[in-house]
């Protein structure tokens, strides 16, 4: 079995940027789609208790799972994305009259 292997580390922080508790994501290996959805995990619980995460530390193959799922975090060291963590955007499709029935 493969070491344990880094990915990422999570910070809890409030609303003023205090950090609360640290974490260390780690796996035997890459990570896949199981860190993205930790990851999901922490930052909707860390919402629901009224604080946020903040990723630092984050391995070259977790940040493209991330950009390629769409999670919007904030990574230490880059710019805010200005969206919040699962937030979740509704929208109504337009309809054209030239538009061919379903």
């Amino acid at each position: 079995m493969a070491a344990l292997q880094s990915w990422c580390q999570i910070w809890v922080v409030r609303p003023d940027g205090a950090e609360v508790a640290t974490f260390v994501l780690e796996g035997h290996g890459a990570p896949d789609l199981g860190a993205v959805d930790a990851v999901a995990r922490f930052a909707l619980m860390a919402r629901r208790l009224g604080v946020g995460i903040v990723l630092a530390e984050v391995s070259p193959t977790l940040r493209a799972l991330l950009e390629l799922t769409g999670l919007p975090v904030e990574v230490k060291g880059q710019s805010e994305r200005r969206e919040e963590p699962l937030r979740i955007q509704e929208g109504q499709e337009e309809v054209h009259p030239d538009d061919l029935p379903p």
